[in-house]
């Protein structure tokens, strides 16, 4: 039988720190915030430590995971049973008010993050390690796995020009990092100055996929419902900035993709030679919602059969490149907005670069734009282990 990884939320519930003790309590978490008996993590935290906590937060999709893609918000409300506030992060603001931080000592986070620079949570909580700062408070991050492993890192680092909601820090599309990692990496390289606290898992290995660590995939977001989603959405996503559709209105979000114009036989053709570690394989699907409702699209459901030589970023540029080159009059990149930036172009956001959406449609050889990433991908890499907390 697979042995079952630990997670900071269950450490936490197992030995509960001294410190924790009579503070006024915050929770930032969703529906992925639960241990292995799927208790919720508020329920956990109020049995063990009852009375001390005043509030909940919640991150972009909602409390409760109901809400679909980008500026789609959530409201604030009460929440019932605890009879406490639960304040959204993804409504008027993204950035916690003092205010909202006012009733509470500390700012427990239990949050599953998907290992994507574009991913909106690890911003959510980076905002709130500077608001915590700022009014010096404590926070405590309660570690979980990244699903798709601490071994690959993969794509070009984040242009400053285009920080934004989808990337506020200069990090590779694909980080290899943990929620609890990269958190003290963004509070000690880019200087939030937090009092931040990290309880780890127990069993967690770099190498593990989440289909190692024996827990049960709650999906932290509606369109990332299964763990091979979270595989190919570090490329898939650049579909968002195109009119390709990238999955969303159908069961299989990010994993399939296409629109009506497409001739799927055509890039099939040229990507098979070149895409390692996923088959692609020829499909038809009508998204009830998003891009394309109700029109038949042609394109592909991506099967990933070798995580380890599978390069998701790559191959979905590679991908996208194919699809300019065989429908130069029907793909399109997408106006703004997106995640409230109304100026830039969201594939630009995505992209984290002007230059790499030029050199795609300019049809520039992909393996040798990826090699001048290596450099900064190196860079990344030596920063990043100072904080790595598992080997």
């Amino acid at each position: 039988m697979k042995k079952r990884i630990f997670t900071g939320l269950e450490n936490l519930i197992t030995n509960p720190p001294d410190y924790l003790k009579g503070k006024r309590l915050g929770l930032l978490c969703n529906p992925a915030s639960v241990d292995h008996h799927f208790t919720h993590a508020s329920r956990l935290i109020d049995h063990i430590f009852p009375g001390q906590l005043k509030i909940l937060f919640s991150p972009q999709h909602g409390f409760h995971g109901e809400k679909q893609d980008n500026m789609v918000e959530s409201g604030h409300f009460m929440e019932p049973d605890l009879n406490i506030p639960v304040f959204s992060l993804y409504k008027d603001t993204r950035i916690p008010s003092k205010d909202m931080f006012d009733p509470i000592d500390v700012l427990l986070i239990d949050i599953q993050d998907v290992g994507t620079r574009v991913y909106t949570f690890i911003y959510t909580v980076s905002f709130c390690l500077e608001m915590a700062a700022k009014l010096h408070k404590r926070v405590v991050i309660l570690d979980r796995p990244n699903p798709i492993g601490g071994t690959q890192v993969e794509g070009n680092v984040l242009s400053e020009a285009f920080a934004s909601f989808v990337g506020r820090f200069p990090i590779p599309m694909r980080h290899g990092l943990t929620i609890g990692e990269i958190s003290q990496l963004f509070n000690r390289e880019f200087h939030l100055g937090c009092d931040l606290t990290i309880i780890p898992m127990n069993g967690w290995k770099r190498q593990m996929y989440w289909q190692d660590t024996g827990l049960v995939w709650i999906p932290p977001s509606p369109n990332l419902p299964t763990p091979q989603s979270c595989m190919v959405y570090p490329g898939q996503v650049i579909f968002e900035g195109t009119n390709i559709s990238e999955g969303r209105g159908t069961t299989l979000p990010f994993e399939q993709f296409g629109a009506p114009f497409l001739d799927p036989k055509k890039i099939k053709a040229q990507a098979d030679k070149v895409i390692k570690g996923a088959w692609l394989r020829p499909v038809h699907f009508e998204p009830t919602s998003g891009k394309w409702q109700g029109r038949v699209c042609k394109g592909f459901h991506l099967h990933v059969t070798s995580p380890i030589d599978f390069k998701p970023y790559i191959s979905a540029l590679i991908l996208l490149q194919l699809m300019f080159k065989f429908h130069p009059d029907d793909v399109k990149f997408k106006s703004p907005p997106y995640e409230y930036e109304f100026e830039k172009l969201p594939i630009d956001l995505i992209l984290g670069s002007k230059t790499l959406r030029k050199n795609l449609v300019d049809f520039k050889n992909l393996a040798l734009v990826s090699d001048q990433w290596k450099k900064e991908l190196e860079q990344f890499n030596d920063c990043s282990k100072k904080y790595r907390l598992y080997e």
